[in-house]
């Protein structure tokens, strides 16, 4: 498809009637084939048709998100949703098919065997008798996201979101930083009902899904759902508690030495943004200047990270500025059909803007890179603790650019990147450990939740002090996670994949080549082989395996107490 800007990109609401029929046909020709030749350009002929609809769905879903005030996207993102519901059936038959196929071995001699364990787990986690929990699943899921990109407040003569507060909360005035943090506050508790409501229901129908297809709990179908092959919840409590050996204790320091520098006698939750007295650095230019910025970082980092910048200016494949009804949070997504990533992110005027340009870069980076050499478009990208890697090691690959972006604050950003780096993974377990407690016990009630979140944050980040705020004191923080609502289970995978990118980054401080080769192979293998596999192919060691995390984050901590004593 000829390629254009994003908000030139046609839509129109896709055939899910047609696409089923395609199913059908595709999966009775594949029956008959005749040889290998044959089998392979039915397979390929339906991906070409599946490409059409998820381009289709993609662009509908962009400017859902872009705006969910807009009525039209909102409808016809519902329908969409249902759409794509309906084609479960249809699509579990042909996988049925496929899998069973003579030419399954000549498949996996071409493009290997994770391919056909992908559509064997796919048969497990789909089938007809779920599509109305499916259904009703996306629908709380955009209530949920309508009732946060709707919480709006007065702050200081300004109508704020969620997002619009963060830069005061990293205010060098206390005063500031508390009042904007009791404004965020208590926009969660003005919505906290609705959202334990999202949550209630989110949990059931989940609960149910799992039942249906046969799985003792949603935690087990999730694990499949999200292609975890190689480990299972013992494995993840078994890191969990390596990162509270090794990384808490670390993080409560820096939280000590913090509380020394800004000269305070207790270290509120509002402080802990602000590392420097002086005030945390802050990008310089506007949102336009600061693409222009990183457009001639990606020129001068390598050829092919030019090529894929300059692609994504080239074609407006962004939507970077928060505006009152724009869903929260920033994420990277693609258009096959365009072969064609694209970013989405809330600019708050504070790091975390440089953070989205090189993060959901990342992301869209290997994107662009695998839709144009991976023929299989379900290997094309990988299981999140991969994908994430891709993102979190071209933050770490931009540090010696960040001048341009901080000036004279440039150390500081660093600094205070690798701080937060390392500062949120005990929040990631938190996350990870609260979800495997909700999910063992769905039935449990709004209080019990926050009564768990409570003793977990209390585990996990025992520096974490409310000031006082009853709403978070009774174990309110955990709702601003929409990862929790959204994407169940996903949480933790930043913090496997910070493994990783920890890793790479020890290695550019050796040997920045071979760091930046291993990390283009892993780029370039999408998802073409299992998570282990993978790791192995970039020689990132094994996140589970013993002594590894202290070893990925151990140069890590020693960097970050000689900055910031």
């Amino acid at each position: 498809m000829e390629m254009v800007k994003f908000q030139d990109m046609p839509y129109e609401r896709p055939d899910f009637e047609a696409m089923r029929k395609a199913y059908g046909q595709a999966a009775e020709s594949l029956k008959r084939a005749g040889s290998y030749g044959e089998a392979r350009k039915i397979c390929f002929d339906l991906q070409e048709k599946e490409s059409g609809i998820s381009t289709m769905v993609t662009i509908c879903s962009v400017r859902n998100t872009i705006d969910m005030t807009d009525a039209y996207y909102s409808e016809e993102y519902k329908a969409v949703r249902e759409g794509l519901a309906s084609l479960t059936q249809a699509r579990r038959e042909y996988q049925e098919v496929f899998s069973a196929s003579v030419f399954r071995v000549q498949f996996e001699q071409e493009f290997g065997t994770h391919l056909t364990r992908l559509i064997d787990a796919a048969l497990k986690t789909t089938h007809e008798k779920i599509v109305p929990e499916i259904i009703r699943e996306g629908e709380v899921s955009q209530q949920y996201q309508k009732d946060s990109a709707m919480a709006v407040t007065e702050f200081r003569g300004e109508k704020c979101n969620f997002y619009g507060l963060l830069k005061h909360m990293e205010s060098t005035d206390r005063t500031e930083r508390k009042e904007a943090f009791l404004a965020w506050a208590g926009l969660y508790e003005q919505i906290s009902g609705k959202l334990d409501e999202r949550y209630d229901e989110l949990v059931r129908i989940r609960d149910t899904m799992a039942g249906k297809l046969g799985f003792a709990s949603y935690t087990g179908l999730a694990y499949l759902k999200r292609r975890r092959f190689n480990y299972g919840p013992e494995e993840a409590a078994a890191f969990r508690r390596q990162i509270l050996e090794i990384v808490t204790p670390a993080v409560a320091e820096i939280r000590r030495r913090q509380k020394k520098r800004l000269g305070l006698d207790r270290l509120c939750w509002y402080d802990e943004a602000l590392l420097f007295p002086e005030g945390n650095p802050n990008p310089i230019g506007t949102m336009e200047e600061l693409v222009a910025k990183a457009q001639r970082m990606y020129r001068e980092m390598s050829p092919e990270t030019g090529e894929f910048f300059d692609f994504m200016v080239r074609y407006r494949l962004f939507d970077l500025k928060t505006r009152p009804g724009k869903h929260m949070g920033g994420y990277m997504t693609r258009f096959p059909d365009y072969k064609a990533p694209f970013i989405f992110s809330n600019f708050n005027g504070t790091s975390a803007d440089v953070d989205v340009l090189t993060h959901e870069a990342g992301h869209a980076f290997q994107g662009y890179l695998a839709m144009r050499s991976i023929p299989v478009s379900m290997l094309s990208g990988s299981t999140s603790e991969i994908n994430e890697i891709h993102s979190m090691t071209m933050e770490h690959f931009a540090y010696p650019w960040m001048e341009s972006f901080f000036g004279d604050k440039a150390e500081d950003y660093i600094t205070g990147h690798l701080i937060g780096a390392l500062a949120v993974l005990p929040y990631m377990c938190c996350v990870d450990e609260f979800q495997h407690r909700v999910y063992a016990d769905p039935a449990m009630t709004a209080a019990d939740r926050r009564r768990i979140w409570k003793e977990l944050e209390g585990m996990y980040m025992p520096w974490r002090d409310y000031d006082g705020q009853p709403f978070l004191e009774q174990g309110g923080f955990w709702m601003q996670k929409q990862h929790i609502f959204m994407y169940p289970f996903y949480y933790i995978d930043y913090a496997l994949a910070q493994m990783g990118a920890f890793h790479l980054y020890g290695l550019m401080k050796t040997d920045r080549g071979q760091a930046w080769q291993d990390y283009l192979a892993l780029c370039r293998a999408g998802g073409t082989r299992g998570y282990f596999d993978l790791l192995s192919l970039a020689g990132i060691p094994n996140p589970f395996a013993q002594g590894v995390v202290s070893r990925c984050v151990g140069h890590v901590i020693d960097e970050i107490m000689n900055r910031y004593p």
